[in-house]
């Protein structure tokens, strides 16, 4: 089984819309992929309606935290998505979005960046707005090369020049409300250090204690050497261990399946949720 866990659509900052996901996650030989849009599940009922035979579907999302003032994202998996307190939790964190990429539009005009909201906004389409738009725009006005690029300290970065805080979720809070919806977490990315400060060590083994189920290990931005350390935390602390491509379509280069999850942790995934379960493709539309 080719198992994907990580990916995202125009729900949120992908250029796939989530019907397009689906079929290409299954023109590209997976078995199995998590729609995991940022904090946001709103894509997941056209994904399920295009899910063609043999994909099987995992609804997730990516949620916002921020501990001890580093921004990290968690991965929570087969969740009830009408779960009163997670959903309000979300809807928080979304409806901060606009006016903190309304207020970087502002910081990078105050640069000289010839950015409008306008060109933003039509970037995100129906999405909800974040900094891949916002990076994106800097593209088209060739500030810089690629996405990538926008997320430095001269520009979007964590504590970067044109960077402005939003809302994000305790992680500690996080695992209580997912969990409390009946689903699983795993810390996304937690050594991507490319993309600005990352989580300690300790902080994670706090994380582990509260409930914390995994860390996702293999992804493109952990080199070797990070993927082998955070084995061996995962090890340590007893934690699931995941792969996945973070795919975003054109916005990134990393493609579907890329990186994919062991099927006997994708098994445990399953086993430990309650909120949802995995929706097998009946042929689509």
């Amino acid at each position: 089984m080719r198992i994907d866990l990580h990916c995202h659509s125009t729900a949120s900052d992908g250029t796939d819309t989530p019907a397009e996901l689906v079929r290409n996650a299954a023109a590209a030989g997976l078995d199995v992929v998590a729609l995991t849009d940022h904090d946001t599940t709103r894509g997941y009922g056209a994904a399920v309606a295009a899910l063609p035979v043999g994909l099987t579907l995992v609804t997730g999302a990516e949620l916002s935290c921020r501990i001890g003032g580093v921004s990290m994202h968690m991965l929570a998996y087969l969740f009830d998505p009408e779960e009163p307190a997670l959903l309000a939790e979300r809807e928080l964190v979304r409806d901060d979005r606009v006016p903190r990429a309304r207020g970087m539009v502002a910081r990078l005009q105050e640069l000289g960046v010839p950015v409008t909201w306008e060109q933003v906004a039509r970037i995100a389409g129906d999405g909800s707005v974040g900094r891949p738009h916002v990076a994106t725009a800097l593209v088209e006005l060739g500030v810089v090369r690629s996405v990538d690029e926008a997320f430095t300290e001269d520009w979007l970065a964590d504590g970067g020049r044109a960077h402005v805080e939003k809302h994000e979720t305790d992680p500690f809070e996080a695992i209580r409300l997912v969990k409390g919806a009946g689903g699983v977490t795993v810390f996304a990315h937690p050594g991507a250090s490319k993309r600005g400060l990352t989580v300690p060590e300790s902080a994670i083994a706090e994380m582990a204690a509260a409930g914390l189920d995994g860390i996702e290990v293999d992804h493109m931005d952990h080199d070797e050497d990070t993927r082998v350390r955070l084995r061996g935390l995962a090890k340590e602390l007893g934690l699931l261990t995941t792969g996945s491509s973070d795919y975003h379509g054109s916005r990134k280069t990393v493609a579907l399946g890329e990186y994919t999850t062991d099927p006997e942790v994708y098994g445990e995934i399953t086993r430990r949720a309650t909120g949802a379960f995995p929706v097998p493709g009946a042929g689509g539309i």
